[in-house]
């Protein structure tokens, strides 16, 4: 997908690359050229290939969204919410997730996986996203395909697990088996990376992806760290994402998940750990003081009634993002929930204010990957934008867009999105593939996976 030479946008807003309290600057067109930003100027610049000239945008940063699952939430979408398909109260992922994304795997055809990674991919761009970090199981490799075809800047984490399929019993416990699949996983991302790594002038990356605390051991989680190191990736797990994962890492190893990976060496600034709502104020002391980043998701557990507080992790000095976690792939909608649940947690109004969530999905996330050419607008850096379109009546009147897009706007008010000087959405709209076929074609392998038996089984409430 060639770049699409020089274009200028005009923002009447446009966050302001300099200012680290999230100033804005009024009337500026962005110039670029190349899959780089040139130029922020008042003076509408000559001979630009694509003009976006529309009063009332707002011209951020091309959004990072730093922790999502196309696939697995595919399959819970309308099936988990108003606690459906827990068991006891307990988390779904081990009663369904799991278990039904590795047997959708096995059905499914090369086809149907990408049919599945392409609506994913269509619902992050129309979301915001520029840049996705993405969890998957290492059969699901179409994912890159899908990201390298439509134009999203990716870093793919295929899993390594040391026990791929555990299963929660009656008693909501989990039984993790006897397998060691570290090995095999290992290798399999081995390939992966040698396949994938850099691909597009490096729009398509890889992180490495260890699934969770508990189900990879300590040989897994020292070599994958390890491996990570030498080849300049990051990593990215799941922690202390539930009472019963920290349960089982004391009971395993004395610890808590966090002591646990600090045991381990696997904690530090190359880190972004999902969810830690089971994580002690001396557990995120000690995260922070290792400058490892967490990445909130605060919807996916409001669905089952669980609060997981932004203003928790950042109280404590945390380097704190924002993903969707795939739930709902609206980034928008996610610093809309991060900023109210965080305010009602701590009964605190200053909470989790709207230029520190944007800094979440922009400025800090790019800090977290320890890319300076990302999450920012200025000369050089590059031409990942997400523009948003704050003229519709429910945004206006209008004094400080900071703060309307973060309490008043969703992905309704996307109006383009740019990634390495490409338009991928623009009026918002997915340029380069037909909407309705992409929809129609991802929800019908879903529904293969859900007229599977044991789908219908665990969907049964």
């Amino acid at each position: 997908m060639p770049a699409t030479g020089r274009a200028a946008i005009f923002g009447s807003f446009v966050l302001d690359a300099t200012d680290a309290t999230a100033s804005v600057l009024r009337d500026r067109w962005v110039v670029t050229e190349g899959g780089r930003i040139t130029a922020v100027t008042a003076h509408r610049p000559e001979g630009a290939d694509i003009v976006l000239d529309a009063p009332g945008r707002f011209v951020l940063p091309g959004l990072l969204n730093l922790h999502n699952h196309c696939f697995t939430e595919a399959i819970a979408r309308t099936h988990t919410e108003d606690g459906a398909a827990r068991r006891n109260g307990r988390s779904i992922v081990y009663t369904v997730l799991l278990p039904l994304s590795r047997r959708g795997l096995d059905i499914m055809t090369r086809e149907e996986r990408l049919a599945i990674a392409r609506l994913g991919i269509l619902q992050l761009l129309k979301g915001g996203c520029a840049t996705v970090m993405e969890g998957f199981r290492n059969g699901l490799a179409e994912m890159f395909d899908a990201a390298l075809e439509m134009g999203l800047r990716f870093y793919g984490a295929p899993y390594v697990f040391s026990a791929a399929d555990p299963r929660a019993r009656e008693d909501g416990s989990v039984d993790y088996g006897a397998a060691d699949d570290g090995a095999a996983d290992l290798a399999a991302w081995d390939r992966l990376h040698a396949a994938w790594e850099g691909r597009d002038d490096g729009r398509i990356r890889l992180a490495m992806g260890p699934h969770a605390t508990d189900t990879c051991g300590p040989d897994l989680l020292r070599a994958a760290a390890t491996r990570a190191r030498a080849l300049g990736v990051p990593i990215t797990m799941h922690m202390a994402q539930s009472a019963g994962e920290v349960a089982t890492i004391r009971a395993r190893h004395g610890r808590t998940p966090v002591e646990y990976l600090d045991w381990l060496g696997v904690l530090g600034p190359d880190l972004l750990a999902a969810h830690g709502i089971a994580c002690t104020p001396g557990d995120l002391r000690l995260f922070a003081r290792r400058g490892a980043a967490m990445v909130n998701c605060p919807r996916v557990f409001a669905r089952s009634g669980t609060t997981a507080s932004f203003a928790y992790f950042a109280a404590h000095g945390v380097r704190t993002l924002v993903g969707t976690d795939g739930y709902n792939m609206d980034l928008l909608g996610e610093l809309h929930a991060a900023a109210i649940i965080s305010k009602i947690v701590t009964a605190d109004a200053t909470a989790a204010s709207a230029p520190q969530l944007i800094a979440a999905v922009t400025s800090e996330a790019a800090a977290a990957l320890g890319r300076a050419d990302l999450g920012i607008i200025r000369p050089g850096a590059a031409a990942d934008l997400t523009v948003i379109d704050l003229s519709h009546p429910h945004l206006q009147p209008l004094s400080d867009p900071i703060r309307a897009l973060v309490w008043l706007a969703n992905r309704g008010n996307i109006d383009a999105v740019m990634v390495a000087g490409r338009l991928l959405v623009a009026g918002g709209r997915y340029l380069h593939g037909d909407e309705a076929a992409i929809t129609a074609a991802g929800a019908a392998a879903v529904q293969r996976i859900w007229d599977l038996p044991e789908a219908r089984s665990a969907f049964a409430n």
